[in-house]
């Protein structure tokens, strides 16, 4: 027996400690840090992670249970990422075994075993030699096989889930492999790769990839205007560092799965089969199987969405956060971290450089870069060198709501169909209106659980609340005056669709929103249209504005943007530009020239007419000068405490009680408090939510002050129904 014979583990509980167990008779030594183990916990079995050894367990021996099980030979997580996920952990003040639940993939949570497993969608198919001897447009009358073929050509060997992603279906993979044209790929066929050249550098880009020295911690913020080409940039920095260490990996963020299909095709194009995809629309064997390539270094490149930013990595090289600006890289609940702050925390910790790229830069990026914590890097001109898109601003207040458009936008879309062009139609509302209202007494549908009016939607017809998802059939009548006459108010996508089909009926209209890629790859078809380069109108929600290349698309409307200039979340205008800047940069990315309208009843708002003249830069130190006035984020460091109950006053008295405690600590450590106040919406879900916020110019004192708040809520007795939560450098304030 070892003589420390008690165990500290680390188990998925909302408890702020480690837990103590004892070896079982038959170990007679204990397992490494980072070692999975199954013990028994208030009467169930659960998978924690033991982080080290003890003498004394801290409670009388005879109460301390034997480890049930030792699952892992070796630890499946290593000290670096280990002591990377503790300090993620102490920063955002979260449980150690719930943060390190977020870094494995759903199998190992339950005790599966770390290895591959491959799947029947994970074999790589490749042309045999018969196959690569047909002409340049083979099987004529094969339409599908011969694309299967021309994409396995320029590709090489690919997994039957690329395939999928990329709108293949089993009929044209199961004829071409009965005719002998496409067969299972040998494993040795994946260092025989025909790379896609890289493209030539304009000279910001050449100085952005001169800047990164490999082997060396350096942040970089890539601020690029849309169509700068910042993804070359990452791919020529990838080929910069394996080139030093050809064994180096690199790990790309992206913020969205809608993203994932289109970046992980233009990698593959570059380097190869060898890349690894972690996001949640995997299967659970799928995510697992990913995760080992990673950790074994059989992956050259990690693409993932924000939770990727934990995946063990045998050789680090590079880390890449695109799009760094997104709130999705915000987690909103549970262990509520930021996957582009710790990205650049990790790189730190293993000496490896970190590029940060976006058109529409956070403000705390640009304070960072302009007080010298971050190198700026900045892309000012299209790689094609197209001008930046023009952009009108259009008064709507005559609009009628049932149409949306200005009779400015109606023509111009008219004009660049003619031309042959597309043209993207921005709302970021999804349904048919945002709300049905009697005619008679002007009462508006609400959601009986949450304070938010009901949304109509057509296809298929019924009420549905997007906050808590409760649904309803449409009513036929008033339920206060039970008139028939129920008018919907506003305009969602459906709505607008409807419209631009009615003026435009020769044309295809693409609604692309939550509701038309519910269904598994309807995204990928979608877009396998438009790039199909036929003249169409794109109507849609903030999926179309994030990344995507539409080199067809001349014309982009944004419908409503006066939501971000009369937010009441401080964040509200950097929102709003962000959205404008990077919806406005779908238009024009080839080599047309592209035109932006933006509709708005505020046309000389300042920050628009900044905006618009000047760009997103003066638009962003104007609001970095406000923020410094007022002194919040960055020039400032927040902290949320939110509570909610089904009874307004539990989450209202937790506050209160909260507050009067912790007094004394703020006066300490100069630490503002604010509150109790309500939710922006307050009763959500059947919940009513209040929050206490905490401010403080010194980022060390805020944590300080936030230790001796959460030890009080620790040692209170609250009521059961209250659920209260701590968040750190909160993104969204409602």
């Amino acid at each position: 027996m070892t003589d420390s014979p008690y165990l500290q583990v680390a188990l998925p509980v909302p408890l702020r400690r480690l837990f103590h167990y004892s070896l079982p008779d038959t170990c007679l030594t204990a397992p490494h840090t980072g070692t999975r183990v199954r013990v028994s916990f208030a009467g169930r079995q659960l998978v924690g992670l033991v982080m080290g050894e003890s003498d004394h367990p801290g409670v009388d021996e005879d109460k301390v249970k034997a480890v049930d099980a030792i699952i892992d030979a070796i630890p499946i997580l290593d000290r670096e990422l280990l002591s990377f996920i503790h300090w993620a952990a102490d920063y955002y003040h979260c449980p150690l075994g719930e943060a390190l639940q977020t870094a494995l993939p759903v199998l190992l949570r339950q005790g599966e075993d770390a290895s591959f497993e491959p799947e029947e969608s994970c074999r790589l198919w490749d042309l045999t030699p018969e196959g690569r001897g047909l002409p340049e447009t083979p099987l004529p009358r094969a339409p599908k096989q011969a694309e299967l073929l021309v994409y396995l050509r320029e590709h090489g060997p690919t997994s039957w889930q690329t395939l999928k992603e990329q709108g293949f279906s089993r009929d044209p993979l199961k004829r071409l492999d009965e005719r002998g044209l496409i067969a299972t790929a040998d494993p040795d066929s994946l260092d025989h790769f025909s790379a896609e050249p890289p493209l030539a550098l304009n000279p910001q880009q050449a100085r952005a990839l001169e800047a990164l020295a490999p082997g060396k911690f350096a942040a970089h913020l890539l601020d690029g205007t849309t169509g700068s080409g910042k993804t070359e940039v990452y791919l020529q920095a990838i080929e910069r560092v394996r080139k030093v260490t050809p064994t180096a990996q690199a790990l790309v963020l992206v913020p969205e799965i809608g993203l994932t299909p289109q970046t992980i095709a233009r990698f593959r194009r570059r380097f190869g089969p060898k890349i690894a995809v972690l996001h949640s629309g995997l299967t659970d064997r799928e995510r697992l199987n990913n995760w080992v390539l990673a950790a074994t270094g059989r992956a050259q490149i990690v693409i993932g969405t924000r939770s990727a930013i934990f995946t063990p990595l045998a050789k680090p090289g590079l880390i890449i956060v695109d799009e760094e600006h997104d709130l999705s890289f915000k987690q909103q609940e549970g262990f509520r971290y930021s996957a582009r702050d710790l990205a650049s925390v990790r790189a730190q910790r293993l000496g490896i450089p970190v590029i940060l790229g976006s058109a529409t830069p956070a403000l705390e990026s640009l304070h960072n870069a302009r007080a010298g914590r971050y190198h700026h890097l900045q892309l000012t001109q299209r790689a094609n060198s197209q001008a930046t898109p023009q952009i009108i601003v259009s008064d709507s207040h005559d609009v009628p709501a049932s149409r949306g458009v200005t009779e400015e936008s109606l023509a111009a879309i008219g004009s660049h169909l003619a031309s042959g062009n597309q043209v993207l139609v921005f709302l970021n509302r999804r349904g048919y209106a945002p709300t049905l209202q009697c005619h008679d007494c002007g009462t508006q549908l609400q959601c009986p659980h949450c304070d938010a009016r009901l949304t109509l939607h057509h296809n298929p017809r019924h009420l549905h609340c997007h906050h808590c998802d409760f649904q309803r059939p449409q009513s036929s009548h008033c339920e206060h005056c039970h008139s028939h006459r129920l008018v919907p108010l506003g305009l969602g996508t459906e709505r607008s669709e409807e419209f631009l089909k009615a003026n435009f009926p020769q044309t295809p209209v693409l609604r692309i929103d939550r509701d038309t890629t519910r269904s598994k790859h309807a995204l990928e078809r979608l877009m396998a249209q438009i790039h199909s380069g036929e003249a169409c109108i794109l109507v849609g929600t903030q999926m179309l504005a994030k990344g995507h290349h539409f080199p067809d698309v001349t014309l982009a409307i944004i419908m409503d943007v006066d939501g971000g200039l009369l937010s009441a979340d401080f964040r509200g205008p950097e929102r709003m530009g962000q959205l404008i800047t990077q919806v406005a940069g779908r238009a024009g990315r080839a080599d047309k020239a592209g035109q932006v309208i933006l509709q708005t009843r505020n046309r000389e708002h300042p920050l628009l007419q900044l905006l618009v003249h000047q760009g997103y830069g003066a638009f962003a130190q104007a609001l970095l000068s406000e923020r410094d006035i007022t002194r919040m984020p960055p020039f400032a460091h927040l902290a949320l405490v939110r509570a909610d109950a089904p009874n307004a006053e539990i989450p209202q008295s937790f506050l209160k009680q909260l507050r009067q405690q912790v007094e004394a600590a703020a006066l300490t450590h100069k630490v503002q408090l604010l509150g109790p106040m309500p939710a922006l919406m307050e009763k959500r879900g059947q919940r009513y939510r209040y929050q206490l916020q905490a401010k403080a110019e010194s980022r060390g004192a805020l944590h300080q002050f936030l230790q001796a708040l959460v030890s009080a809520i620790e040692a209170g007795r609250w009521q059961r129904a209250l659920r209260w939560s701590l968040d750190i450098d909160p993104q969204d304030m409602s």
